[in-house]
């Protein structure tokens, strides 16, 4: 099996609340990685954790209402340091492009509300997409919401359909407003369902 070199997180964006900020301290913490916090300015934050061996993360958080935003990317070598920040993307429902740098190629993780979405495998100039997140069952509610549409265009279709030929039947001027009233309402509808 190859050998990773480093795994760089970029573009990583982690949302917390201020109960699930000290949880990810705490994570880090059960693993024996010691946590540095610095208080900036608007009560931001930056968090350096460190291993015994030195290597550290540094995660800076901007506070934004109630939440801290974390928005940045690091490079880590340390195996015990990628796997809490892989850990920690997927309980806090974070996103990521994560890339695992080994000697000859490269696995390119993307994470969206802490779930991977795609990896991708990139040699050299040549990229492989090893795996690719579907929403079936999404694609499958739009395509039955799409039938209905379709379904109720048809519909209106049908009655405006009757009431012109009952509009051509009918002599009386009163019964011709009225049909001409539900005209305009189905029309509109019809409008509505096709733009």
């Amino acid at each position: 099996m190859a050998q990773r070199l480093a795994t760089e997180y970029v573009k990583t964006r982690l949302q917390l609340t201020e109960a699930e900020m000290s949880k990810f301290v705490q994570m880090f913490a059960d693993q024996q990685i010691t946590a540095q916090v610095k208080v900036i300015e608007n009560g931001n934050q930056e968090f350096v954790f460190q291993e015994e061996a030195g290597e550290e993360i540094v995660l800076s958080f901007e506070r934004v209402g109630k939440q801290y935003i974390s928005s940045g990317s690091c490079r880590v070598t340390s195996l015990r340091l990628t796997n809490l920040m892989r850990k920690a993307i997927a309980e806090f429902k974070g996103s990521a492009i994560v890339k695992r740098i080994y000697a000859t190629f490269v696995m390119m993780y993307t994470y969206e509300n802490g779930k991977v979405i795609k990896i991708v495998e990139i040699k050299g100039q040549h990229t492989n997409v090893v795996y690719e997140y579907h929403d079936t069952l999404g694609q499958l509610e739009n395509l039955f919401r799409r039938t209905e549409i379709e379904r109720e265009i048809d519909m209106i279709q049908d009655q405006i359909n009757h009431l012109l030929d009952m509009r051509n039947e009918v002599p009386c001027p009163s019964l011709k407003g009225d049909i001409d009233a539900r005209l305009t309402k189905l029309t509109r509808r019809l409008f509505v369902l096709e733009a």
